[in-house]
């Protein structure tokens, strides 16, 4: 079996480009034979809000891969109470968890990439 990846973004979207780009990556993983998961936490979340704001660090960038991660179906965790609190669109395909179970999965992860 391929090794399990797990691309987890802590960083906000607003202060730096590297959630954009950690994104940017995970999309480029998924096409891949490796079973993939996104993890988003502290701010992160705002990456996937259902209107994205203009306060979020590239986010001309991120609008042109949101389609796609969508489509593919990209597995995303986010801490319970995410979905609400960030106004996260609903099309994604979004899991709240709990944080010990957030933990178990990166833990459980053969393979983990931090932004």
């Amino acid at each position: 079996m391929s090794p399990s990846v797990i691309v987890v973004i802590r960083q906000d979207p607003r202060k730096t480009h590297r959630p954009v780009e950690a994104l940017r990556i995970a999309l480029g993983l998924s096409t891949g034979e490796n079973p993939l998961k996104v993890v988003l936490l502290g701010e992160a979340p705002l990456l996937l809000a259902e209107e994205p704001g203009d306060d979020i660090v590239d986010v001309e960038i991120l609008e042109k891969y949101l389609p796609s991660l969508k489509h593919l179906e990209i597995p995303f965790l986010v801490p319970v109470g995410s979905i609400t609190r960030f106004g996260m669109d609903s099309d994604f395909c979004l899991t709240e968890s709990s944080l010990e179970a957030i933990r178990s999965s990166v833990v459980a992860s053969d393979r983990v990439l931090v932004f």
